[in-house]
C-alpha cells in the first residue's frame, strides 16, 4: 500500500464529472493535484475544495488538443512539486447520431480530444517518469474500446485506439518496473459529459438502465495508485462487454445496433447541438449529471429500455457463445 501523502497527481478534464470525483478522492488521501481543464472558474472552484481538505492544489487551463498546451501542464507540475507521480488521462467527449448527420469537424474534434489528447499527455509525463523511475499513468478509456458504440463512430474510433494504444506502452516500459500504464473502463458514468458531447440524432439521448456514479470511477484511479492493474473495469456491463464481444462479436454488434435504432425511433425529439467540443460551456459543473437522481427514464412498456436491453444483449449473447464453445470442447475431449 503506497501512502498518498503528498504524492503529486495530474488530472485532465478535472472541471467535472469524473475528473472533479477524482480530485476529491485524492485530496482526500492527501495527495496533492493538479488541476487541467478549459473552465479556469471550475478549475479554480474544484482547487478550493481539495485545499479545504488540507492539501496543495495548482490550476493549469489546458485544452488537451494542443500538445504545447499539455507540455505547460506538465512543465507546472513540476515547477510547483519537482516531479509527478500520478498523471490521469481524463478529458474525453463524443458525438452521438448518424455519422453523416454531425459535421467532420466535430468527430475531428472527438479524435483530437479522446486519442491525441491522450498520447499529448503521455509525450509529456513520460520522460518525466523516465527520468524520476516511477510514476502511475492511467488513461480512462470506456466500455467503448471494447466493444463498439452505434451512432457514436468517432467515439468508438478514439476508444479502440486508445486500448491499443495505451497496451502498446505498457509493452515499450515493460522493463521500467517503477512505471505502471494503467487503463480504466467505465460502463455508464452518471456525468455532465452527456451534456457536453454533441448530438446530432435529433433525439433525446437519455440513458438508463445500469447507472455508475462518478465516485466509482474516482476510486478505481485511487486503488490503481495503491495496487496498479494493467486494465480494471468499472461496473458490470463493462466486463460484460468485453466478454460478450471478444466470443461472439456478431451477435454482439447486430444486439447493439438493433437496440440503439429502437431507440431512436422511439425517443422524443431534441434539438441539434454540438455541445463543448468547440468551446467551453458553463452548464454541467458537478460531479453528477443528475441522471440517477429522479430523472425520468424512457421504456418501452415492458419495463425494460432499448439501453437495457442491448446490454443484457451483451451478456446474453457472450453466454450463450462461451456455452457453446465449453460444450463443444467437452465433446471433444470425450470423443
Amino acid at each position: 500500500m503506497r501512502n498518498l501523502k503528498g504524492q503529486v497527481v495530474v488530472i485532465t478534464g478535472a472541471s467535472s464529472g469524473i475528473g472533479r470525483a477524482a480530485a476529491r478522492a485524492f485530496a482526500g488521501q492527501g495527495a496533492s493535484v493538479v488541476l487541467a481543464a478549459r473552465r479556469e472558474d471550475l478549475l479554480r472552484e474544484v482547487a478550493r475544495e481539495c485545499q479545504r481538505a488540507g492539501v496543495r492544489a495548482v490550476t493549469v487551463p489546458t485544452d488537451v488538443t494542443v500538445p504545447e498546451a499539455v507540455e505547460e501542464l506538465a512543465q507546472a507540475a513540476l515547477d510547483a512539486f519537482g516531479g509527478v507521480d500520478v498523471w490521469i488521462n481524463n478529458a474525453g467527449t463524443g458525438v452521438f447520431g448518424p455519422f453523416t448527420d454531425g459535421a467532420l469537424e466535430l468527430h475531428r474534434r472527438v479524435i483530437e480530444t479522446n486519442l491525441l489528447g491522450t498520447m499529448h499527455g503521455c509525450y509529456s509525463v513520460l520522460p518525466v517518469f523516465l527520468r524520476q523511475g516511477h510514476g502511475v499513468l492511467i488513461n480512462n478509456i470506456s466500455m467503448g474500446g471494447w466493444a463498439p458504440t452505434p451512432f457514436a463512430a468517432a467515439y468508438t474510433a478514439s476508444k479502440f485506439g486508445l486500448r491499443g494504444f495505451t497496451a502498446s506502452l505498457r509493452q515499450e516500459l515493460h522493463d521500467h518496473r517503477g512505471i505502471h500504464i494503467c487503463a480504466v473502463f467505465p460502463a455508464i458514468i452518471d456525468t455532465p459529459g452527456f451534456m457536453h458531447g454533441a448530438n446530432v440524432s435529433g433525439r433525446e439521448l437519455e440513458p438508463s438502465g445500469s447507472l455508475y456514479a462518478p465516485e466509482d470511477v474516482a476510486r478505481t484511479f485511487v486503488n490503481l495508485v495503491h495496487r496498479p492493474r494493467d486494465e480494471v473495469a468499472v461496473g458490470w456491463t463493462a466486463r460484460a462487454a468485453q466478454v460478450a464481444y471478444a466470443v461472439a462479436p456478431g451477435p454482439v454488434e447486430h444486439l447493439m445496433g438493433l437496440a440503439f435504432r429502437r431507440y431512436l425511433r422511439r425517443a422524443r425529439p431534441a434539438p441539434w447541438t454540438e455541445g463543448a467540443l468547440l468551446r467551453p460551456m458553463p452548464e454541467g459543473r458537478g460531479v453528477s449529471g443528475g441522471l440517477r437522481q429522479g430523472r425520468a427514464r424512457r421504456t418501452d412498456g415492458q419495463g425494460l429500455s432499448d439501453f437495457q436491453r442491448g446490454t443484457f444483449g451483451l451478456v446474453l449473447a457472450g453466454a450463450l457463445v462461451a456455452t457453446a464453445a465449453v460444450a463443444f470442447q467437452a465433446r471433444r475431449l470425450s470423443a
